[in-house]
């Protein structure tokens, strides 16, 4: 293969149009594709923000609300945030730094709904209940959920991500104050203290009635070894007990350098003298601690609970502290928050009970909200949070290291939807990624989710972004598969190459479809710019940042200037070209690149050339 070109740098806006034209959706592109026509440099902190925008489908603090005219500038305003429940000053502060703060309290699921349409990204406790019909009522824009806490069971994640809404929680900043709630319940209930103090402040002196039972040398089992279980692990350690663990997802080297063994469920519940649950709220765990399970314990056992109320069968617990299998239980969440008045567990002797205090202290509070707001800010800039439970987490050096490749992925995308031509659609695409590193050291997955961009976006009104890419791809049918091959190039670059490969579909530019009978197109990055490299079976070197016009014609002189003259013609601006053949003076492809969008009477004009077979028109 040989090829030639003739560059001239562009960053123009994009669609697309065929020699053949058919009835096709019209995308939307968003402000963040956009580019400038005079920077002619890649500028590597601007091209990342776009990346992480386009990643997340973001927002800028100022977005564009009108049609942006070049003699009457246009008009802005900042992104919306509503914050349901309460959130401690210092984070308020921080939200208010970029966007427009409303804090409305106490709404109704139906108010709540009329809101949120308004709204970029909404900040809960866990009082607010984010349902589907939430996410509905947001049509698309609202971006993210900040969970103030650590439990999102009151979030639904499900549609979140089919909304490609972005959920963040605030895990780290309250794990202090729920170990250390969890350890005072644990003392509280083993000593009696919440039942004496209303004996003696009813006007008894209960001595005898009250006496408790020592903590040192009993056995805890901590259920669920994350942040906060293993935080009182350690703190029971300190008062003198033998702890143990279950949680089928801790290492058990780091169980060990706590001083704790993890053993099986039944094992823990059965030999513990004393329970302690940090287990979070999923249809697994709903209901784990009920009648059969409370069974296995060994009579007399005392249960803490500042998890969830949901992992407790609360009229099985209700039973076991009637029979005596349970002897005392701590509870600081209730299946129903807040619980009724005559809730028996609640009123029951040997219950002592708290208001989902877990997280309530002024330290923790603080920074909680100081932490969700800093997560919520940054996923309204397109910035991957640490803290995302409905994402897969992309390291930030991994990201600005794919920034460019990023970009490239998507362009292949909208580059090969475009070429092709009805049919039954789109049901399969591969992509191969060529690269000097093993798979271990690449992740695709960002690639992965902008190349569905890529694809589904333009012939839909879905919004795609990392949330719901494999989400969206495989609820449209279409099964996207990846290939890593081993070149011999620079391991200091990510990818040597990308290739999309469409299969069962026709092509509206039949020069497109290799040997294997599948469009295929390949790219590359060069000096940070993504590139079109091959075109089927013919090279080519194209810099993907405008619009494009492929030919395929007969390789023969006088082509770029007879194409030249016909654009020049209509006043538009060629901002290169670049032709690729497979042998001297046979079937050659031509690349040109415009900085205008040419009217249909040009591209026919350019379709009438003897020597041109086929062409096609994209929009990048």
């Amino acid at each position: 293969m040989a090829f030639s070109t003739i560059t001239k740098p562009l960053f123009p806006s994009i669609s697309s149009f065929t020699s053949k034209p058919t009835s096709s959706k019209t995308s939307l592109v968003s402000l963040n594709n956009n580019n400038n026509n005079h920077n002619t440099l890649f500028d590597y902190k601007k091209q990342r923000s776009l990346v992480v925008k386009n990643v997340l489908k973001t927002v800028e603090p100022t977005q564009v609300l009108g049609s942006v005219s070049k003699d009457v500038g246009s008009l802005v305003s900042k992104a919306t945030i509503l914050v349901s429940e309460k959130l401690g000053e210092a984070g308020l502060e921080v939200l208010r730094g970029y966007g427009n703060v409303e804090c409305i309290y106490d709404l109704s699921q139906e108010d709540l709904c009329k809101k949120i349409s308004e709204c970029d990204a909404l900040i809960v406790r866990s009082g607010t209940k984010v349902t589907r019909e939430v996410f509905e009522a947001g049509k698309g824009k609202l971006k993210v959920v900040g969970r103030a806490g650590v439990g999102i069971d009151n979030v639904d994640l499900k549609a979140a991500t089919e909304f490609g809404c972005l959920v963040v929680n605030a895990p780290t900043a309250n794990t202090i104050a729920a170990a250390e709630h969890g350890i005072a319940l644990l003392a509280a209930m083993a000593r009696n203290v919440a039942q004496a103090d209303a004996s003696i402040k009813s006007g008894k002196w209960q001595r005898n009635k009250y006496v408790g039972v020592s903590m040192v040398g009993k056995t805890l089992a901590v259920m669920g070894f994350g942040k906060v279980g293993s935080e009182v692990a350690r703190r029971a350690k300190g008062l003198g007990m033998n702890v143990i663990a279950h949680d089928p997802y801790a290492p058990a080297d780091r169980a060990r350098a706590v001083g704790v063994e993890l053993v099986s469920f039944d094992q823990a519940i059965s030999t513990a003298d004393f329970i302690s649950l940090h287990i979070p709220l999923i249809p697994t765990t709903n209901k784990m601690f009920n009648d059969h399970t409370f069974a296995k314990m060994k009579k007399g056992v005392r249960i803490v609970n500042v998890a969830r109320g949901g992992v407790i069968d609360e009229d099985a617990l209700l039973k076991a502290l009637d029979s005596g299998i349970v002897a005392q239980a701590a509870l600081d969440v209730f299946t129903e928050e807040p619980p009724s008045k005559d809730s028996k567990l609640v009123q029951h002797e040997n219950v002592t009970v708290t208001p989902h205090l877990g997280a309530s202290t002024k330290e923790a509070q603080e920074g909680v909200a100081i932490e969700i707001a800093e997560a919520v800010v940054g996923a309204l800039k397109g910035e991957l949070s640490a803290t995302a439970v409905n994402a897969p987490m992309v390291a930030p050096e991994v990201l600005s290291e794919l920034a460019p490749y990023v970009l490239l992925a998507e362009k292949l995308g909208r580059l090969g939807v475009q070429l092709v031509s009805g049919g039954s659609g789109i049901k399969s695409v591969k992509v191969v990624y060529r690269s000097a590193r093993g798979p271990d050291d690449l992740d695709t997955r960002l690639l992965r989710a902008m190349i569905t961009k890529g694809i589904i976006e333009p012939i839909s009104n879905s919004i795609i972004n990392l949330v719901n890419a494999d989400f969206t791809a495989k609820q449209k049918g279409i099964r996207i598969s990846e290939e890593r091959v081993v070149v011999n190039s620079s391991p200091e670059l990510p990818i040597d190459s990308i290739q999309v490969q469409i299969s069962n579909v026709e092509s509206k530019f039949a020069s497109a479809v290799s040997e294997s009978n599948q469009i295929s197109i390949e790219g590359k990055v060069k000096y940070g710019v993504p590139h079109l490299t091959c075109v089927g079976s013919f090279g080519v070197d194209v810099s993907l940042e405008g619009n494009l016009i492929l030919c395929r014609q007969l390789d023969q002189p006088g082509m770029i200037g007879h194409v030249g003259n016909i654009l020049g013609e209509e006043n538009v601006n060629v901002s290169f070209m670049s032709v690729g053949r497979t042998s001297l003076r046979k079937k050659a492809i031509m690349a040109i690149g415009v900085d205008e969008e040419p009217n249909k009477d040009t591209l026919h004009k350019i379709g009438a050339v003897p020597a041109i077979e086929e062409f096609v028109f994209l929009k990048l």
